[in-house]
């Protein structure tokens, strides 16, 4: 009898350093790349809108940026159907530029026709001290059909729009 026959092992391969790791979502995430159109008003070729939700996030992390400095941008997340939001995670970094950055959260129940503020939260980032941001807010949000993303970049100091990452949660 060949002993690997009789030998069950759970197993699995690794995610190759610097790869998204193929490991499911959580069971209450939503999936935002199966579950809505992403429109966004500036991309940089370099780090497109796709970074925003590849599930890297943290120091060092792929991102979204801006193509547009000094430029307030948006990012209007269509659901394909009503979605419940609770939970939103966030997170961005900048080690080049100081500069204090404004995301305002806006959410639409009745297909983008009017917008309500869910949260405004504003972030300072300096190379020589604080250069990366992660936010987790508790949200009770029914029936959004879209969530809109205002990112000022330059509240003070200049510089581009980015995100690492976004999360939703139902």
């Amino acid at each position: 009898m060949n002993t690997t026959d009789s030998l069950r092992v759970r197993k699995r391969l690794l995610a190759e350093p610097g790869s998204p790791s193929s490991a499911p979502l959580p069971s209450n995430e939503i999936d935002l790349a199966a579950r809505a159109t992403i429109l966004y008003s500036s991309e940089d070729p370099h780090h497109p809108i796709e970074h925003l939700l590849d599930g890297r996030s943290g120091r060092g992390a792929s991102r979204w940026s801006s193509g547009r400095q000094n430029t307030t941008e948006e990012i209007v997340i269509e659901f394909d159907r009503p979605e419940q939001i609770l939970r939103l995670v966030f997170d961005a970094e900048e080690v080049l530029v100081e500069r204090t950055q404004q995301l305002t959260m806006e959410f639409s129940a009745d297909g983008g026709q009017a917008y309500r503020t869910a949260f405004v939260q504003e972030y300072t980032f300096s190379p020589g001290g604080s250069t990366y941001q992660r936010e987790d807010l508790r949200l009770d949000l029914r029936e959004v059909t879209h969530i809109r993303l205002i990112v000022v970049p330059n509240k003070g100091g200049a510089g581009t729009a980015s995100l690492t990452s976004i999360r939703l949660f139902a």
